[in-house]
């Protein structure tokens, strides 16, 4: 049987897989993707949303503006509209601007934030193969479509893996340092490692239709949006613009009492949700039913294999962030196992993945079904005079516009989900005694506490912070004068990768010396260097795990 040899294999080849090879090349780790579906196969049409988050290691990545100038047309508002009917009334809009205005205006509720990449809104059916194709492209990738793994072996040195080839039936081993399972919520490899999902397996029922209508846009009262939320005593919507033309993804939530999916009229629901009368012509691309979960499994690793996105959590599709979460998964894990293949960090820095990941997923699965019940109860309380022309069913539509806007601002500009969130204990973070600060879902405050995102800052010279950083560790130094030879001789000894950087001092870092992981976040801060420099080194490489 033949034998394919490469550092990592991943198996699945959606937007957690490809970025995670991405990332991995960029680090100069091999990898093979192995990937079910042919090249070209069209992707579901599921998340519309790429985090800022993300947007930042697409910015690392080289490949930000290739993903930015993908999806809807230059000058399509992403605004988020709320409507009677697609047709019908607008009775709230938040402010999100279209591409060609993403960098220069921060009039939305998302403006402030500090990043170098605002979020992007591009459907799933447009950023898989253009992430597939990035990362075949690269000479460390062996990108295999129609490549299924069947099952895998493992010992103290390494995986072997079966494969076969869907076109021409061929089986051959993959040997590998490490395998990853991003192969979805029916994931084969989080079956084979004996975890289990655990969680909400039911918060609501809906029917999905990708549909085309080319007259519908031209039949709209109001703007365009990227997003259309239509709520009305008979059907409630989420409507999203996927060429800004002509298709639109439509979310048809179904009432608690509409158990059976195959007794739901699925034409005459767009029609409501639409506004459009028998007469209207629209076709349907593609439809399918799902049941909205809140399922994370209770483990993210066996040894030497490991799961990320939807293999390892399930929830509900809000904004995004599923696929976020599991490009977060991934990007978490990249560097921990590109310092294990070249040797500069000690393989126990790999249960550092779970410890710091899954505390995270976990809160982001509640808040997520949260902002899902509490949408389901608006919707299952619309005013039955939504839609009257006269003062009663103006003051329904501005009291209702105005909980809605307010529920779903953190939901669309989730800032605390993006740049808040910390590691709180890591074992191979180097925490003081100052807790980091609080956070909600949309608000945070940027710090420095270890754990914590790294702070951007805009350099003097109109640099990005995190366009001089490096691919390894870097050693922030708003101090010239301090004498850093002592942490970088440690690091060298190690063999760990450390770059020093000289920045003029600014908010919010207020220490000396800031240590920023590879993947952007603080792993220690002083004035000074520590009195045993070896030891913090050995600590952020996963030679000295200490759980604090």
């Amino acid at each position: 049987m033949r034998r394919l040899r490469t550092q990592v294999l991943i198996v699945g080849g959606g937007p957690v897989g490809s970025t995670l090879a991405l990332d991995l090349a960029w680090r100069g780790v091999s990898a093979i993707v192995a990937e079910r579906n042919p090249p070209g196969q069209m992707p579901g049409v599921k998340c519309n949303h790429v985090a800022a988050r993300t947007m930042e290691i697409f910015r690392r990545l080289g490949i930000a503006e290739t993903v930015r100038a993908a999806g809807l047309p230059d000058d399509h508002t992403n605004d988020v509209s709320f409507r009677t009917a697609a047709v019908g009334i607008e009775f709230a809009r938040i402010h999100i601007p279209c591409r060609r205005d993403r960098y220069t205006d921060k009039s939305g509720p998302d403006g402030w934030w500090p990043t170098p990449e605002p979020p992007h809104r591009i459907n799933q059916i447009y950023l898989d193969p253009l992430l597939a194709r990035a990362a075949a492209e690269r000479p460390e990738v062996d990108f295999r479509n129609n490549c299924n793994v069947i099952g895998f072996t493992q010992t103290g040195t390494g995986v072997t893996a079966e494969a076969q080839d869907l076109a021409s039936g061929e089986r051959f081993l993959i040997e590998c340092d490490y395998l990853v399972g991003c192969d979805g919520p029916s994931s084969e490899i989080r079956r084979q490692i004996g975890a289990r999902l655990t969680g909400d397996a039911m918060i609501g029922r809906t029917q999905s239709s990708y549909i085309r209508a080319p007259g519908l846009a031209a039949a709209m009262q109001v703007a365009p949006a990227w997003s259309t939320q239509v709520l009305n005593p008979r059907r409630s919507a989420n409507m999203f613009a996927v060429d800004g033309r002509e298709t639109w993804l439509i979310h048809n939530y179904l009432r608690p009492e509409e158990s059976d999916f195959a007794a739901i009229d699925a034409d005459a629901c767009i029609r409501n949700i639409l506004g459009v009368g028998p007469e209207f012509p629209y076709g349907t691309i593609t439809r399918e039913d799902w049941i909205g979960r809140r399922m994370l499994a209770d483990r993210f690793r066996d040894r030497r294999v490991f799961i990320c996105g939807d293999a390892a959590h399930i929830w509900v599709p809000f904004a995004g962030y599923g696929m976020n979460a599991g490009i977060a998964d991934a990007m978490n894990l990249s560097w921990m196992l590109a310092g294990v293949v070249q040797g500069w960090a000690h393989p126990d820095i790999l249960a550092a993945h779970e410890a710091e990941r899954w505390p995270i997923t976990e809160q982001v699965s509640k808040y997520a079904m949260g902002t899902s019940l509490s949408l389901a109860r608006a919707r299952a309380s619309v005013p039955p005079e939504i839609e009257d022309p006269g003062l009663a069913g103006q003051t329904a539509r501005a009291e209702l516009g105005q909980r809605l806007y307010e529920m779903n601002v953190p939901q669309f500009c989730c800032g605390g989900m993006n740049f808040g969130y910390f590691y709180s204990q890591s074992p191979i973070i180097s925490y003081d005694k100052e807790d980091a600060p609080p956070y909600t879902m949309y608000d945070f405050t940027p710090s420095t506490v270890p754990g914590c995102r790294t702070p951007h800052v805009w350099l003097r010279d109109g640099l990005s912070l995190y366009d001089a950083m490096g691919p390894g560790f870097t050693l922030l130094r708003f101090d010239r004068s301090i004498d850093v030879h002592a942490l970088r001789d440690a690091a060298r000894v190690r063999g760990v990768p450390l770059s020093v950087l000289d920045l003029d001092s600014q908010d919010p870092y207020r220490h000396r010396l800031v240590l920023s992981r590879p993947d952007q976040h603080v792993a220690w801060r002083g004035d000074a260097v520590p009195d045993d420099p070896l030891r913090l080194i050995d600590r952020i490489r996963g030679g000295a795990m200490v759980v604090p």
